[in-house]
């Protein structure tokens, strides 16, 4: 990837949403709700404190996560749709 973020940022991966509803009916584009869960696909080193200390993030590569429906900036990479946002833009990291 060539996508580096800094500081507290984090670059994530939406997650597709369902194209069918429990019933199986077809939902068209326009009808998809936004995606609000993402896998973190990289992170930057760090909330720079008042200071100087860099306070490490507690979101890691390879988590999944939940955020704000408009939190972020879309980006298109390689053909490839991702979203930079920092670490407090996160709501939750999703356990299995």
């Amino acid at each position: 990837m060539a996508l580096k973020p800094l500081r507290d940022r984090l670059v994530v991966k939406p997650l597709e949403q369902e194209d069918r509803t429990k019933s199986g009916l077809v939902l068209p584009d326009s009808a998809k709700e936004k995606p609000q869960e993402g896998k973190v696909i990289a992170t930057g080193t760090g909330k720079l404190l008042d200071d100087g200390l860099v306070k490490q993030l507690q979101v890691k590569h390879g988590e999944r996560v939940l955020y704000g429906k408009y939190s972020g900036t879309e980006v298109t990479v390689d053909g490839q749709d991702y979203l930079i946002l920092r670490e407090e833009d996160v709501l939750a990291i999703v356990q299995s």
